[in-house]
């Protein structure tokens, strides 16, 4: 098996299989930009709700005086 073979087979994996989705979503780009970028939308989505989900939780711990405020968080600090 030669290199330039091996290297083929990558590229064939690639551009054949695995960019198959990629491609439709550059073809539906023309038709409908929001549904192209659904997958944006998506993961805006999740970060929003983790961002809304991890204030809450730092103001239940702000509440209830379990969060250490001293100045330094660690001994070698100062």
């Amino acid at each position: 098996m030669s290199w330039k073979g091996f290297f083929e087979g990558i590229e064939t994996i690639f551009v054949d299989v695995l960019f198959i989705p990629l491609d439709a979503l550059r073809n539906l780009e023309l038709t409908s930009w929001f549904l192209a970028n659904g997958i944006n939308w998506l993961f805006m989505t999740i970060c929003s709700i983790a961002l809304f989900y991890w204030m809450k939780q730092l103001k239940i711990f702000n509440e209830r005086g379990e969060e250490d405020r001293s100045s330094t968080s660690h001994q070698y600090l100062g």
